[in-house]
């Protein structure tokens, strides 16, 4: 559900209004070269030790610049960034000294901070990756090998047996990482143990703000909110250790495995129980890419993405671009506003956007009336005990009404039942609009429930509010209890206990003659069908630019299952209570998809250590799936019924591990090709992007944003005709002859040449892409284009076209 308290995503909010006026944190971007630019990496990429030189060197150049410039009492100075950018985080308290910083020369520019705040057992099988990918590996525990992924989040609980280092495991055998372990509260030496090769935690902003609280934060990597609520539910998603028990309630739900059980986790924890703040976030992924992480796994995006050219170039934004540029690929949620349309919160093209399906595994749950009839809801719950039926009563005939009827319906006060009459019974409860405003909660009624002394527990839909989403319905209880989900069963139930229970003259009830048992609802079912968008995942298209245009960039790229997912879980978290004390979750969000992605990359990344991060995402999107397994399109889930998912909901469709591995041809991109972009997006001029990247424009401009050679064509303001070029790479060393298939946009004519051509091993070749508006629909139509290889290499690329004109109109 979009609004669930689990979800992994992090939204950034603007401050403005909630800080005071004078102290604030400001990221200020300086003029001169930090250790990784295009000036300095041919220079300080050949030695550590110089390139730790110059990193000290920015880091005093920081300090002398601003004593120079401040009195000490007025300011402090709480990072240097030296890797990606060259800047720092300074707190101040005042407006004079604002005034000061932005008067002073050598600036480039000044940001202030934001705050931010948090946005399996068996999607392996699911997505085919034990047959297809871990068996030409070396197997499941060998698979990823070499490859850190680094997870920015709430921090990780090393004791997990997800993140367990077996004996058999040896040390990582690249020399790239070099990253530290932070030691500290429940975080020691020996936490770093070979599955975790690296910890570290940012707090400075946190900090000065005074949001920052040792005593339930922790001063070390741990994780105390379990985002991690969950770093540690994502990263042993991508990465746990292979054929973990899943046992939660003392009962085995099954065996979890990370997508990647070889690859290693690097965690820097840069948000907490609160949230966090951009300086922080930015400190850690300059720390990641420096210690040489391969994959950066992401819950960072806006809450509410602002229009114009700026979201491009935002401090976080750049940061992650020369992140891709180290050859780091970054992965990040999409976001959990759907099924709105234009709710993406994931935006660059630099940056891999990940979007959630729902999967074949249902827990469905059934509940037998006296009356021979049986209703079928959801809770994974155990069932009442034997085969013996037990007496029903509803809430409000088995408490004091004077708590309240709402307060008594819903299940929310044990104090107002009366003890002897719910003894033994299952107790009718009302989902009403209180759930819907988080004033109640499924966990607290289980909670109840269970301590009043009930057999266990019906939740039903209030029929005056009408069919809803019920949320919650894939928490782990306790004791015995079913969610009627839809009101016809909701109401059957409630006519035959009102037909089987005898009243007083008052209406009060004296007899309770309905009975009913609950069956276990912890028994998973596999339906086999394809994945489905879920409702809650963000949908494109992307972003607006200063012209009130969206952007030629799909998003998302890529789907990946996000609904309902088991992994790893701190029993230390202050969560859900119904989960506080386990240690695996069964969560959805987009930041469930995520991680599945992150560990697919690195199987990629274990295959072809070389590639770029371009060629990875490239290669996942072109052989991803937009049809089930009987040929029909994969759908989505919109505000009432089932439609045709399109681009602007999955990207290029639904991860395919094991043909990803061999996708045949790749779409390439490295930095300068982005740059390029940023320089094409109407409303965005040299002097904006050399204050973002510290260079301006190159002479020579590329007049589209869809020009940028990716595995995708996307163009948000047809007029006429428009020329686009794509340049293709045989991924493999045998040569390939390939003809083009091309399924066109309603409105739009496509011609693609060559029509037909042959390209050597490693070899490339451009194609010229041609579209032609026939019809202004004022809507973006869909399409492909299709290169079908003749060693059965399959490369799909989405077209998405909004056409505003035709030729002759």
């Amino acid at each position: 559900m979009a609004s669930c308290i689990f979800i992994l995503l992090i939204s950034l909010i603007i401050m403005r209004d909630c800080l005071s006026s004078e102290a604030k944190v400001f990221m200020v971007l300086m003029d001169e070269e930090p250790v990784l630019s295009l000036k300095t990496e041919q220079v300080y990429a050949r030695s550590d030790r110089d390139a730790m030189v110059y990193k000290k060197k920015i880091g005093v150049g920081h300090d002398i610049f601003l004593e120079s410039l401040l009195q000490k009492d007025t300011y402090t100075k709480l990072y240097s960034y030296t890797h990606l950018l060259n800047g720092f985080a300074i707190h101040i308290e005042s407006e004079e000294v604002q005034n000061t910083l932005r008067n002073a020369t050598g600036i480039r520019a000044i940001h202030e901070d934001v705050k931010m705040q948090k946005l399996t057992t068996h999607t392996p099988q699911y997505l085919g990756i034990p047959a297809g990918v871990w068996k030409n590996l070396g197997g499941a525990e060998n698979s990823g090998e070499g490859v850190v992924i680094g997870f920015i989040d709430t921090g990780i609980n090393p004791e997990h047996p997800s993140f367990s280092n077996p004996s058999f495991r040896g040390t990582l055998k690249s020399s790239r990482f070099k990253g530290n372990c932070s030691i500290g509260e429940r975080f020691p030496s020996t936490a770093c143990n070979g599955k975790i090769v690296g910890a570290q935690y940012f707090a400075r902003a946190a900090n000065a703000y005074g949001d920052f609280n040792s005593t339930r934060d922790y001063e070390s990597p741990f994780d105390a909110d379990g985002h991690g609520r969950q770093v540690i539910h994502t990263a042993s998603t991508a990465a746990g250790n292979h054929h973990v028990p899943v046992i939660v309630n003392g009962f085995n739900y099954g065996y979890a495995s990370g997508m990647a059980p070889g690859a290693r986790i690097a965690v820097y924890k840069a948000l907490y129980t609160f949230g966090g703040y951009m300086s922080d976030v930015v400190a850690a992924v300059d720390q990641a890419v420096e210690d040489g992480v391969d994959i950066i796994s992401l819950s960072v995006g806006p809450s509410a993405v602002p229009s114009g050219p700026s979201a491009f170039l935002n401090v976080l934004e750049m940061e992650l671009l020369f992140a891709t540029r180290a050859g780091v690929l970054v992965v990040q949620a999409a976001g959990n506003g759907g099924p709105t349309t234009s709710s993406i919160l994931s935006f660059s093209p630099w940056i891999t956007s990940i979007a959630a399906s729902a999967t074949d595994r249902k827990y469905n749950n059934t509940i037998k009336l006296g009356n021979g009839e049986s209703l079928s809801g959801t809770g994974l719950a155990p069932p009442t005990a034997g085969r013996v039926q037990l007496p029903i009563a509803a809430a409000a005939d088995v408490s004091n009404i004077t708590a309240g009827i709402l307060a008594v319906e819903s299940c929310q006060h044990p104090d107002a039942f009366i003890r002897y009459l719910v003894s033994g019974k299952l107790i009718i409860c009302t989902y009403t609009f209180d759930f819907e405003y988080d004033d109640a909660a499924i966990a607290t009624l289980a909670e109840n429930i269970k301590n009043i002394g009930a057999a266990g527990f019906i939740l039903r839909i209030d029929p005056d509010i009408g069919p809803m989403l019920v949320k919650g319905t894939t928490m782990t209880l306790q004791v015995p209890g079913i969610i009627l989900n839809d009101v016809e069963a909701s109401m059957a139930l409630w006519e035959y206990y009102t037909s089987h229970t005898i009243r007083g003259r008052l209406g009060q009830a004296l007899v309770f003659n309905a009975k009913a048992r609950i069956l276990d609802g912890r028994q998973a079912i596999y339906t086999g069908q394809a994945p489905v968008v879920a409702s809650f995942s963000s949908r494109g298209p992307d972003v607006n630019n200063a012209h009130r245009q969206t952007a030629d960039v799909l998003k998302p790229n890529l789907m990946a299952p996000g609904s309902s997912i088991w992994a790893a879980w701190s029993p230390s978290s202050e969560g859900d209570p119904i989960i506080k004390g386990q240690s695996f979750a069964l969560l959805s969000g987009t930041s469930m998809s995520t991680p599945h992605i992150a560990g697919v990359a690195a199987l990629i990344k274990h295959k072809h250590p070389k590639w770029s991060p371009a060629a990875i995402t490239s290669a996942m999107m072109t052989t991803a799936d937009v049809n089930d397994q009987f040929g029909s399109p994969i759908l989505a889930q919109s505000t009432n019924a089932l439609v045709h998912a399109t681009p602007f909901d999955f990207g290029a469709g639904f991860i395919n591990p094991t043909r990803a591995m061999d996708p045949g041809l790749i779409f390439n991109a490295h930095f300068r090709h982005y740059v390029k972009f940023l320089c094409a997006v109407p409303g965005v001029d040299d002097k904006s992007v050399r204050q973002a990247i510290g260079f301006g424009c190159p002479k020579k401009k590329k007049p589209w944003c869809s020009d940028l050679n990716t595995a995708s064509i996307t163009v948000s303001n047809l007029a006429g005709s428009r020329n686009l070029t794509r340049e293709v790479t045989n991924a493999g060393s045998a040569n390939e002859t390939y003809n083009v298939i091309v399924r066109e946009p309603l409105g739009v004519e496509v011609t693609v040449k060559p029509k037909a051509f042959k390209i050597r091993g490693n070899g490339s070749r451009r194609l010229r892409i041609i579209l032609k508006a026939t019809e202004a629909r004022k809507a973006y139509s869909f399409g492909e284009m299709v290169l079908q290889g003749k060693k059965k290499h399959t490369i799909r690329v989405p077209i998405a076209v909004y056409v505003s004109s035709s030729i002759g109109s």
